[in-house]
């Protein structure tokens, strides 16, 4: 045969004829197939064997033929997307279809490429696959019968072994087969959700993050709400947090969060701020009784310290004659600490009543140590100004990291991470405001798996997040994506085997997802199950079409409105 797959050196025969001859004569009629030998559902033959990726020719009056057939696994098969298998002595190769085109010189012939999935054992008695497994040892050679797989082989290739696993819903194209995902491989080495708007990302999200509560009831999961979605969806399980009970104190902020918060000046002035920042910090810092028996006290040790004094020092340094720089940094940084204090929108963090030693009480109650049967922790952040979201996010992301470091030593306690609008907190560009946050949790994508810290980033623009953290998340669960870099931009972080599969990504339904990397034993496509209504985050669209036909009382509507905005609370 050529090199392009577009010719036979086997005299005149036309190419469907060399498929069927291949078999040892006519392709028996089938409708419907209900047998299992594996002769019945003889498709085509191997033609170009390439490490990952190879190609097949199938015979198009056949899986015509098989079409009608009562098994969808087998109704399906030669399409792109659906699986086949080769046999190799007493081992069955299974390989997904890439892609397709009509043969050059042969009627009703199709030549498609393949991508290997797995390998499995031959049942003896029924020809079945068992024992299914990842990965191919021996490759078939050029004239190896192809078959299509009926919903018994995929039933023993989806199948979930005895590791912790959740079924999240259904294999495409079958209705039974059940798809699930490994927890321990999934969180183990991160895990990404990506989906345009309107594909059921957040609803997908809570069906996931449902289904390891319930596996785990006294995990331990940190989710970060940046649209008050998903109070609703986790009333029932979760400890919900809001800028009303989050009562995160200022002093847990480390020496660059202080500088995001504090300093607002750019360029040379910067620099000279923070350096006073510095150095009046950790003379605030020092005030405090715990800093009496410590050797050492950093600008970023969490130690308490009132505000009062961080602004007396600042007074102090301010009027000494020696200081090297003006009284412009000072005046600066007092202003806004000033501005900050009396502002109630940042009373969550910058009370009075913070000043207590609640170091522990706090990690307690955001990392559910104990659960109390509740295991996730939602922390809205829709009511925090715009301007210190980053932080407040910074803030607890570090928290999650530096208890892990910390903690090594004592009993294992592994915290699961769940950043929503990922793209916000770690974007592309490493210039501007927002530093902090997108350095930690970057720092959690390299080395987090490490201390026991996973990540999981729930993103609609994958192109906008920072560069290799999306290659650093090993289970990529993405649903439809519109736009086409964010195709591209997935399809980079994707193993090779599932290439196959990401070329559906644009043409998936709402609720169905592709799943490929360690989570599964093979990259799937599932279709999601239905979340009952009050497990569901509230982030249904807006039905203009039925909103626009109601009328009445808008008056009072905006009254409460005013008066809700006016006093920045809800």
């Amino acid at each position: 045969m050529d090199s392009q797959g577009g010719g036979f050196g086997a005299g005149d025969m036309t190419a469907a004829q060399h498929v069927r001859l291949a078999g040892g004569g006519a392709v028996a009629p089938v409708a419907p197939v209900t047998a299992h030998h594996r002769d019945d559902l003889m498709i085509g033959e191997v033609i170009d064997i390439s490490g990952s990726a190879s190609r097949i020719l199938i015979d198009a009056a056949t899986i015509g033929q098989l079409s009608s057939s009562t098994d969808m696994a087998v109704a399906m098969a030669g399409q792109v997307g659906a699986q086949v298998k080769v046999r190799v002595g007493n081992v069955w190769l299974v390989a997904s279809i890439r892609d397709q085109k009509l043969h050059d010189n042969g009627q009703g012939v199709i030549v498609a490429s393949i991508d290997f999935l797995g390998e499995g054992d031959e049942e003896k008695i029924t020809g079945r696959i068992h024992n299914f497994r990842r990965g191919v040892t021996r490759y078939p050679i050029p004239g190896g019968k192809v078959y299509a797989a009926t919903s018994a082989d995929l039933k023993q290739i989806y199948a979930a072994d005895e590791r912790a696993h959740v079924e999240i819903g259904t294999v495409y194209p079958t209705k039974d087969i059940r798809g699930s995902l490994y927890v321990d491989a999934m969180l183990g080495k991160h895990f990404a959700l990506l989906g345009s708007t309107g594909t059921g990302k957040s609803t997908s999200a809570a069906l996931i993050l449902h289904k390891i509560c319930e596996l785990a009831p006294q995990g331990h999961i940190v989710m970060i709400d940046p649209h008050g979605e998903y109070s609703a969806a986790f009333k029932g399980t979760g400890a919900l947090f809001d800028v009303d009970n989050l009562a995160m104190p200022y002093w847990l902020m480390n020496f660059e969060e202080h500088c995001e918060v504090f300093v607002t000046s750019d360029g040379r002035d910067r620099q000279a701020d923070c350096d006073v920042l510095a150095k009046c910090l950790l003379q605030a810092r020092q005030k405090n009784r715990l800093a009496e028996g410590m050797s050492k006290i950093t600008v970023d040790s969490p130690i308490p310290y009132l505000l009062s004094d961080l602004l007396n020092i600042l007074t102090n340094e301010m009027g000494r004659l020696d200081k090297a720089t003006s009284s412009a940094p000072f005046m600066r940084i007092k202003g806004k600490i000033e501005e900050m204090r009396a502002d109630p929108r940042y009373n969550f963090m910058f009370s009075g009543m913070l000043v207590a030693d609640t170091m522990a009480g706090f990690l307690g109650k955001i990392f559910r140590l104990p659960s109390d049967g509740r295991p996730i922790s939602i922390i809205d952040v829709s009511g925090v100004p715009s301007d210190i979201t980053g932080v407040v996010v910074a803030v607890l992301s570090r928290l999650t990291f530096d208890y892990a470091i910390w903690s090594r030593g004592e009993p294992q306690r592994p915290i699961l991470l769940v950043c929503e609008e990922a793209h916000r907190y770690i974007p592309a560009k490493d210039v501007g405001q927002g530093q902090a946050v997108r350095k930690i949790l970057e720092r959690i994508a390299k080395e987090g798996r490490k201390y026991g810290v996973s990540l999981g980033l729930i993103t609609q623009r994958p192109s906008d997040l920072a560069e290799g953290v999306l290659s650093q998340c090993g289970t990529i669960i993405s649903m439809r994506l519109n736009n086409e870099r964010d195709q591209h931009f997935v399809k980079a972080a994707m193993p090779e085997g599932a290439r196959g599969f990401i070329d559906s990504i644009p043409a998936l339904r709402n609720r169905e997802c592709i799943v490929c990397g360690e989570g599964v034993s093979i990259p799937i496509r599932v279709y999601l199950d239905t979340l009952e209504e009050d497990k569901r985050p509230a982030s249904s669209d807006p039905l203009f079409s039925k909103l626009w036909r109601e009328s009445g009382g808008e008056d009072e509507i905006l009254e409460r409105v005013v008066k809700r905005w006016r006093s920045q609370g809800r």
